[in-house]
């Protein structure tokens, strides 16, 4: 009898086992590393902290690397809701390819993107060529970091939004206009209100990824001190040096940086939640 409600409780098979071995490796793959960051950074005093972090060149590699990934996720994220709402709600020919587009910046490795980007908007290239006649630069400059970010940032807000759109379908919209309600005060007070978590969630992952861009960035970014370099740029140079508690103090601070998208990313359904039922 006993090990008859066992089964009942667990109808899981093998829950335990799954369970354990998937913390292993993740502990393994993930945590161990992280965790040996964490404590070479709390090993370092507080002037050492100050010496890697108020150092020039590494303040303008940081106001860099935030202000671009800030910029570039807010402009994913618009875009983003656009490419899905028309992936949603329209039938066109070429919509299965576009749909798949979405997803070529996860599948393409990001240093073939700058590669591509950077032939793109270079002063020889395709487009840079047209804009270097107006006196417009890209590439080699901090538009060309934001075009970056941009790019792999966009599949995170089309693929957060996307299923919503779809749960959501057009019945809310029929019973506003039904009711009088115009185009923009349906989607002021219909359809907004439940996009906004996902459409926050699409804007943190694509700035936590954009704060960690390596690959696609360093190409079209041109790498100048105190202009286009990035933080993560400046890491590796930091170890090249050996000023290994100048790469962990960088480190450790984009770290926290990600950490606290991602918690703030998993506290909003909870906080919406407590939002509309107090309304």
């Amino acid at each position: 009898m006993t090990r008859m409600r066992a089964r009942a409780r667990n109808p899981l098979p093998g829950f335990g086992l799954g369970l354990g071995l998937g913390m292993a490796w993740l502990g393994v793959v993930v945590l161990l590393p992280l965790a040996a960051l964490a404590v070479r950074a709390a090993g370092m005093g507080v002037q050492q902290w100050l010496h890697a972090l108020l150092d020039a060149r590494v303040q303008a590699a940081l106001k860099l690397s935030f202000g671009a990934a800030l910029l570039a996720a807010v402009l994913a994220s618009l875009v983003g809701g656009l490419v899905a709402w028309v992936l949603v709600r329209y039938r066109f020919p070429g919509r299965r390819l576009l749909d798949a587009l979405v997803d070529l910046p996860f599948a393409l490795p990001t240093a073939v993107a700058g590669i591509a980007l950077t032939a793109i908007y270079a002063p020889t290239g395709w487009v840079g060529a047209l804009l270097a006649g107006s006196g417009i630069k890209i590439a080699y400059a901090v538009p060309g970091v934001v075009l970056a970010l941009v790019f792999v940032g966009l599949p995170f807000s089309v693929r957060t939004l996307q299923p919503v759109l779809e749960m959501l379908g057009r019945e809310p919209e029929e019973a506003a206009a039904s009711l009088g309600a115009g185009k923009l005060t349906t989607f002021r007070r219909v359809i907004f209100p439940e996009l906004l978590p996902a459409w926050l969630t699409g804007f943190s992952l694509a700035f936590a990824r954009g704060l960690g861009e390596y690959g696609s960035v360093i190409f079209i970014a041109g790498n100048l001190p105190y202009k286009t370099e990035i933080a993560p740029l400046l890491i590796t140079i930091r170890l090249e040096e050996y000023d290994y508690n100048g790469a962990v103090a960088i480190a450790a601070l984009l770290l926290v940086a990600s950490f606290l998208c991602l918690l703030a990313i998993n506290g909003l359904p909870l906080l919406f939640q407590r939002g509309r039922l107090h309304d």
